[in-house]
């Protein structure tokens, strides 16, 4: 006798996981082409089709939604540069100049920018995004931790260390996004950075 087997429909928690999917890539795709403050909730509901009820049972507004799409954003960045970071010389001090440039590097796509960099900080505000991005901070620091722990590096003051360097890729990053001709500004930013490396560095490449 053929066994038979019944379609089981999706559980609520299913379809509100897909709603909310639906709208944080609806939402990411017209704010990285539009930018926030010309991306009205209706063009978001209308790209994901559903409607504004949908879209505030998850969300309390246009704020909030660009919130969590930042928030995915920022992961995202943390894994491309986690990855970088392992697929060189773990725990090196090489390692984290490579999980910095990567970093550096995604920057130069223009979405990349109209989200995390442009319209970020008029969205959210600094305190809000300083919040989000901790634990990108405490990426870097483990690095900073790992290279001095191995003798990479000469004895620093690690959170110091990491506020520097944190700082001075977050700027670079802006001046890239700012800047006339991008891909001389990106080249020019790694330039210095590769300097300022080697010039922590206890041994020489």
């Amino acid at each position: 006798m053929p066994i038979t087997r019944t379609r089981t429909r999706p559980t609520q928690r299913e379809r509100s996981d897909g709603t909310i999917e639906e709208l944080l890539r609806a939402a990411r795709t017209l704010f990285a082409e539009r930018g926030y403050n010309a991306t009205p909730l209706d063009a978001i509901v209308e790209a994901a089709h559903l409607t504004k009820g949908a879209l505030y049972h998850h969300f309390s507004g246009k704020q909030h939604l660009f919130r969590a799409v930042y928030e995915r954003e920022q992961n995202r960045l943390a894994h491309i540069v986690a990855s970088a970071y392992l697929d060189a010389k773990p725990d090196s001090w090489e390692a984290v100049f490579v999980g910095a440039r990567a970093f550096l590097v995604e920057v130069l796509a223009p979405d990349v920018q109209r989200i995390n960099l442009l319209d970020a900080p008029g969205a959210l505000g600094t305190e809000e995004m300083r919040e989000i991005n901790s634990g990108c901070l405490k990426m870097m620091e483990e690095g900073v931790r790992r290279a001095a722990a191995t003798g990479d590096i000469t004895p620093h003051s690690v959170t110091a260390l990491t506020h520097l360097l944190y700082g001075a890729l977050c700027e670079t990053a802006m001046a890239v996004a700012r800047a006339e001709d991008q891909q001389q500004a990106l080249d020019a930013g790694i330039t210095e950075l590769r300097t300022l490396f080697d010039a922590l560095a206890t041994t020489s490449r």
